[in-house]
């Protein structure tokens, strides 16, 4: 557990350090974020809070947790990290964005008799983001139906990353076997003055 607190806290083993940027469908692209390690101890800290509710306000609810729950300062280093190391990868796809923070960062669970699925829908972001926290399950696939992709192929610590409004509606399919751990990153929406 002290060795959790370590990672958690310090943000110790989380860098997956291979860098680039793959683009893996129209506007979707694909990064190196977190080793399997440190996904794995996100896991079990998003579960030791207890706090995965049921959101019935949210126009897209799910079961999840915020980093900021599970941890200030794990949301504050993943804030810095995605703005540093994340971002700038990015830019070498899509030059014209920039860097505003996040507008949250959450883990998701998929279990049976609780939440199964995720309807279709857009997020409210500048850019979304998702990585697989783990692989042991069946279904609940993150899907793009017009983009013609899902995530199914990829690896536990790799980030999709995609544009959140109009062009890019996505779901998770139905789970059908284990429990699915996600983490969904949504980048603050730049203001207008």
């Amino acid at each position: 557990m002290s060795d959790d607190l370590q990672q958690i806290f310090g943000y110790h083993g989380a860098a997956d350090e291979r860098e680039g940027v793959t683009v893996i469908a129209d506007e979707i692209l694909l990064v190196p974020f977190w080793t399997p390690r440190f996904c794995d101890t996100v896991i079990r800290a998003a579960e030791a809070v207890g706090a995965f509710e049921p959101q019935p306000h949210d126009p897209v609810p799910g079961h999840e947790v915020s980093l900021a729950v599970i941890s200030p300062r794990l949301f504050e280093h993943v804030e810095i990290d995605l703005g540093v190391r994340i971002w700038p990868q990015l830019q070498t796809v899509w030059p014209y964005i920039d860097y505003h923070g996040l507008r949250d960062v959450f883990v998701i669970r998929y279990a049976l008799g609780e939440q199964e699925h995720l309807r279709m829908h857009h997020d409210i972001a500048q850019v979304s983001a998702s990585v697989k926290l783990n692989d042991d399950y069946d279904g609940a696939v993150l899907d793009f139906p017009r983009q013609g992709i899902t995530n199914e192929s990829l690896a536990v610590g790799e980030m999709v990353v995609w544009p959140s409004l109009v062009t890019h509606p996505h779901q998770a399919t139905p789970l059908q076997r284990g429990v699915k751990y996600a983490l969904t990153v949504w980048f603050e929406l730049p203001t207008f003055s």
